[in-house]
């Protein structure tokens, strides 16, 4: 089994403690200046972007994809709040620049957060206020 950095175990850590739910409503609030249609167009953006991202995440063949598409998915999750993809996304670049190979399991758990959010943009969508 490959030893982990100490960074790397940190940043896991704070998902768990951060993870209530799989957006910071509240950092999304402040973001959009407490506009709540434009937190809901936002969240059409983001679960569209996301997605896009983590498809060519699994398709990519070489580093350079691998790392754009990891740190687009960190940037996009961390202007939204979803610091669980925004920690899952940092930890696996973090280990691609220390040379260690970006495993399948890191993909996975990647998206199992990424399906976790875009579930809860659904349900948040399904209640929007018209």
């Amino acid at each position: 089994m490959a030893q982990r950095s100490a960074a790397v175990e940190k940043l896991e850590q704070a998902a768990h403690v951060r993870a209530m739910r799989p957006i910071d409503l509240v950092h999304l609030a402040k973001q959009c200046l407490g506009d709540e249609h434009l937190e809901y167009e936002i969240l059409r953006l983001f679960d569209t972007t996301v997605k896009t991202y983590f498809d060519r995440l699994e398709l990519a063949a070489s580093y350079d994809d691998l790392a754009i598409n990891l740190h687009s998915i960190k940037g996009a999750a961390s202007g939204v709040g979803a610091w669980t993809i925004a920690d899952l996304a940092k930890a696996a670049e973090m280990e691609m620049q220390a040379g260690r190979p970006l495993t399948p399991e890191r993909i996975a758990d990647l998206g199992m957060a990424i399906e976790e959010v875009r579930s809860f943009i659904a349900r948040m969508l399904s209640d929007e206020p018209a």
